[in-house]
């Protein structure tokens, strides 16, 4: 990896310029320079939707099968994004990003062009500015970004383009797991084509193989282990202060006589991190047009989303779906329903928002429309669970997860979800009382005490609305007559075959040190 000093370097001179970026255009093996003026049909100007015979509408993020070249994205529209940006220039590409309304589908649900428009402003004095594709994918129940990458890489990379485009950015990056190997492998196709086209000649696009850590996936933590070091989120967000704009913070990778030991910026090089997502949308807003993109969707939720459904349901599955829809209209088609004599009594939009319960799945599947019945979007990534389900067992393997994943940097995030997680052990193995509940109580009330990011938050959210909506489940527990059942596997999802998930096995092995037992770790209070 390069040191700041080296990045400032190697781009002097180098600045972006429609002569420059045409003139790589016109010496790319995939020409799609700008329309011929006497060309009746206007193919490259002419707002499309390629429609690929899915039963649940026309898509534009997901190709039925993998585009195998980037040929094979040209012919259908791809690059035509590019175009069109750089002929209106940074600015209108920003404002047409706003206009269009996409919001970040990372979970946060953030403007995309407002974020774009906070990175773009501020003159050259504040160093240099860089974008990173947050493709870690961690969050339990979501395989979106994968199947994304799996079935069109161009589409990501013609967004991180444009992206960089109009922020003025000369470096990007696209991070994912180590483990993503199929994911790896079609970006590294995909980049080494772009470049050999020409796409790349403005600005450089590298792959960052990161740790499984859940972390990994907060864009703080992110920057760290760009700079080669571990997923410990910062203090201040990529927006103030970002890639190589200080010292690395030094964490577990150096002894505790240098841990701490910092500088004050020179400049504060401000990053840009939106998910895999996000950017998929963006080429296809530029080309089409931001009236386009909200004629589908809703207001506040304009586009579609790209969905995972998991857990009870008949299958599991990906698919790419319009905002607007009923939740469990969603969930029926994706999953495949619910097997004979089962029904929904919960669903977990992954570890990040509260649950929803069988009553409200009539609610919009849009940011609004699962805010509005107390829940959330997240990245869409949905856990089903059946009437079968005791809902404290649940809870416990969300509580688990969070409090193994969570770093340490902050002890009342890390002393909270361990209390929270070994209370919740005691209530499952029948030891509890009602003094255990009241701890989980008053735990859940100081686990953010200073929190770096937002996983402490997501415990609080997630455990109380799980005990507040199911307090017959913990009832039946302190009584005896709870599920004997041991609690659901709760981790990120490695694949999806044939419609059957694939689950990360070692994360029951995993201890809050981020080390690994032989046994499956249990976490509960003597």
């Amino acid at each position: 990896m390069r040191s700041a000093a080296e990045y400032s370097e190697s781009m002097k001179g180098s600045a972006w310029s429609a002569k420059s970026a045409w003139s790589a255009i016109a010496r790319s093996p995939y020409r799609f320079g700008p329309p011929d003026p006497q060309r009746q049909s206007h193919r490259h100007c002419r707002p499309r939707t390629v429609t690929y015979g899915d039963p649940m509408g026309p898509r534009y993020l997901l190709t039925d099968s993998p585009l195998s070249s980037l040929q094979a994205y040209c012919d259908i529209g791809g690059g035509e994004a590019f175009e069109v940006a750089l002929k209106t220039g940074p600015d209108s590409v920003i404002r047409e990003v706003i206009a269009a309304g996409l919001r970040g589908r990372g979970g946060a649900g953030f403007p995309t062009g407002e974020k774009w428009r906070s990175i773009a402003a501020g003159g050259d004095d504040v160093g240099s500015r860089y974008v990173v594709a947050n493709g870690a994918e961690g969050e339990p129940g979501t395989f979106k970004d994968r199947a994304i990458i799996r079935h069109n890489p161009y589409q990501l990379i013609e967004g991180i383009i444009i992206a960089a485009f109009a922020v003025g950015a000369k470096d990007a990056f696209v991070a994912i797991k180590a483990s993503s190997s199929v994911e790896y492998e079609r970006l590294a196709q995909a980049v080494a084509e772009v470049e050999l086209a020409g796409w790349l000649e403005q600005v450089s696009l590298k792959l960052v193989r990161g740790p499984e850590e859940y972390l990994f996936g907060e864009e703080k933590a992110l920057l760290e282990v760009i700079e080669g070091e571990d997923p410990l989120p910062r203090h201040a967000p990529p927006y103030l202060y970002g890639l190589f704009s200080a010292t690395p913070q030094l964490g577990w990778s150096v002894g505790p006589a240098l841990r701490g030991r910092g500088r004050a910026p020179a400049s504060s090089n401000p990053t840009l991190v939106n998910n895999v997502e996000t950017l998929a949308n963006v080429a296809p807003i530029v080309r089409l047009g931001a009236e386009w993109y909200r004629s589908m969707g809703t207001p506040e939720s304009p586009g579609h989303a790209v969905v995972t459904v998991s857990g009870a349901t008949n299958r599991a599955g990906v698919a790419e779906v319009e905002f607007g829809r009923p939740l469990r209209e969603v969930l029926d088609e994706i999953g495949g329903g619910m097997p004979d004599g089962s029904t929904i009594k919960a669903v977990l939009s992954g570890v990040a928002n509260p649950v929803i319960t069988r009553n409200r799945l009539g609610a919009p599947m849009s940011y609004e429309g699962l805010s509005a019945v107390g829940g959330g979007l997240g990245a869409a990534g949905f856990m089903v669970f059946d009437d079968q389900t005791d809902m404290v067992s649940v809870a416990y393997g969300v509580s688990r997860f969070l409090y193994i994943e969570s770093c340490g940097q902050c002890p009342a995030c890390k002393f909270g979800c361990g209390e929270i997680t070994s209370y919740l052990g005691r209530i499952l193995e029948g030891r509890a009382t009602p003094h255990d509940l009241e701890v989980i109580t008053a735990r859940l009330q100081t686990v953010t005490d200073a929190n770096r990011c937002g996983l402490a938050g997501q415990e609080r959210e997630v455990i109380s609305s799980i005990l507040r909506a199911f307090p017959e489940d913990v009832a039946d527990r302190l009584t005896g007559n709870g599920s004997p059942g041991p609690p659901p596997s709760i981790g990120k999802i490695v694949d999806i075959k044939d419609g059957v998930v694939v689950l990360d096995d070692k994360q029951q092995y995993k201890r809050p040190d981020w080390s690994y037992d032989d046994s499956p770790v249990i976490i509960s209070r003597a």
